[in-house]
């Protein structure tokens, strides 16, 4: 307990490992759980139904696990699931689910800069970036490695492939696609994220093929279904090309152009 400030307030019910620090003014619900190693700042509010796993770390105004931001929730229960080694800077807010999934879920290595929102039942994969004040709907799912540049917003019940880096001030309403860069509002496809690949190991074999189904996704002139039927019959449907016709087909707000 030599970890707790005096001044935070602790609902007997949470479950908090003996090698958690939490700091002044902190405030923790009843069913809480935070595993070993995770360190809370000063004034963070951790309501009902969070599982915090090992390493998080919870900067000032941090607010994990409220109620969603949903007019048709009428309560009951859902949970916001947390992994292991992300960091929340200051005023961060993460929402719990609704009934449509009951649950919000964060995997693990992320960092989440200022005043950014994770809507009610998003879904965010790992080593992903959010810069300051990017704003996530409702539904929306992040794949691995998305990088969100400062006060991106995204509509809700959209996806983002993995690999794939958002310019700052884009409105995204559709899905985008892994491995790509765009940018703008509106939306604009800017290309393959090279950058981005090459630090994560991707091999020049990968990348050139890469590039060439996306030139016939965007700039050959034909429709999706055309480009992926292309795609098809001219490359080896496995690992990347795998990866991108697998994020088509199961788009659910379709993609973005």
């Amino acid at each position: 307990m030599s970890n707790i400030h005096p001044t935070a307030i602790i609902n007997p019910k949470a479950e908090i490992d003996s090698d958690v620090e939490i700091g002044p003014f902190c405030v923790i619900d009843e069913d809480v759980r935070i595993l070993k190693g995770c360190k809370l700042y000063n004034n963070v509010s951790i309501y009902s139904h969070a599982r915090i796993g090992e390493n998080n770390i919870f900067y000032p105004g941090s607010v994990i696990s409220a109620l969603p931001q949903d007019i048709k929730f009428d309560g009951g229960f859902s949970e916001v699931i947390i992994g292991n080694n992300n960091t929340f800077r200051e005023c961060v807010t993460v929402s719990r689910g609704t009934h449509a999934t009951n649950k919000t879920v964060i995997e693990n290595n992320s960092l989440f800069m200022a005043y950014a929102h994770v809507g009610h039942d998003g879904r965010i994969g790992n080593s992903c970036i959010l810069a300051n004040s990017v704003a996530l709907g409702g539904h929306v799912h992040l794949e691995d490695y998305v990088i969100l540049g400062g006060l991106v917003g995204i509509h809700q019940f959209v996806s983002v492939g993995k690999y794939t880096m958002i310019g700052a001030h884009s409105m995204i309403v559709k899905d985008v696609p892994p491995y790509t860069l765009f940018s703008g509002n509106p939306l604009c496809f800017e290309g393959l994220n090279v950058i981005g690949l090459k630090r994560r190991g991707f091999s020049a074999e990968a990348i050139n093929t890469l590039k060439s189904i996306y030139t016939l996704l965007y700039s050959a002139g034909l429709n999706v279904s055309q480009a992926v039927d292309k795609i098809k019959n001219e490359f080896k449907v496995e690992k990347e090309v795998a990866e991108v016709i697998s994020f088509i087909e199961n788009s659910r707000r379709g993609l973005s152009k």
